[in-house]
């Protein structure tokens, strides 16, 4: 397995009281996944992903990503595994201001001294329709095209695992339909393991498998309709 989750537990201390944002929650990931987190607002299926992607640590719990054990692992020693082996797509787009496109998407690359950077960044852009785009500020860009140039960005170092929360959330439904389109095709082609975060259905149906949460706990899991 790609990914493995043991017994995840997240709580909170709010006025002397500890809340239970995630209890008790295990799931595996098999290489070349597309799985979605779905669930009410409130569930927990944020939180998961952070604790699934090592952006935080769990309570109590564990999480192995390509045979490595991250749940406890310090930000120095978690930094080469993010930048190499996963990559990030969110809801809000986090491109820098000052940088081009191309710029933002070679960004991670350039941080292992990538040569290939610039050309790689270039033929995704192509890939995602944006390649006349490349000298754009992010001011001087859609929704759709800075989801699709943060899109370009988590890819550019061929991640193992890509993580992505309501990646079409803050899109109208025309480029919410385009982004998703986009993130599947990269997806199969490039053959990475995809954990998705949403409230949609429509998502949910294309994805191999889906994981519902309900108050903090893993409520069922169904195999969805892979287009």
């Amino acid at each position: 397995m790609l990914l493995e989750a043991r017994n995840l537990t997240k709580t909170y201390t709010v006025d002397h009281q500890r809340i239970a944002v995630l209890n008790d929650v295990s799931l595996t990931v098999a290489a070349g996944e597309f799985v979605v987190i779905t669930g009410s607002s409130g569930s927990g299926k944020t939180t998961l992903l952070t604790l699934l992607s090592g952006l935080d640590h769990p309570t109590t719990g564990q999480v192995w990503i390509d045979g490595r054990e991250i749940s406890a692992a310090s930000e120095d020693a978690l930094a080469p595994l993010r930048n190499r082996t996963i990559g990030f797509v969110f809801q809000s787009f986090h491109l820098v201001p000052a940088m081009t496109a191309l710029e933002n998407i070679m960004f991670p690359a350039e941080l292992t001294k990538d040569r290939e950077a610039e050309p790689r960044a270039r033929a995704l852009l192509e890939t995602v329709g944006l390649g006349a785009r490349a000298d754009n500020l992010p001011t001087q860009l859609s929704g759709g095209e800075k989801q699709r140039v943060a899109l370009c960005r988590a890819m550019i170092n061929r991640p193992k695992l890509l993580f992505a929360d309501e990646p079409t959330g803050n899109l109208d439904s025309r480029n919410g339909q385009l982004v998703l389109d986009q993130l599947l095709s990269l997806q199969k082609t490039h053959s990475v393991t995809l954990i998705l975060v949403t409230h949609n259905p429509e998502i949910a149906a294309a994805a191999d498998r889906v994981i519902r949460l309900c108050d903090g706990r893993l409520d069922h899991q169904e195999h969805g309709e892979s287009p």
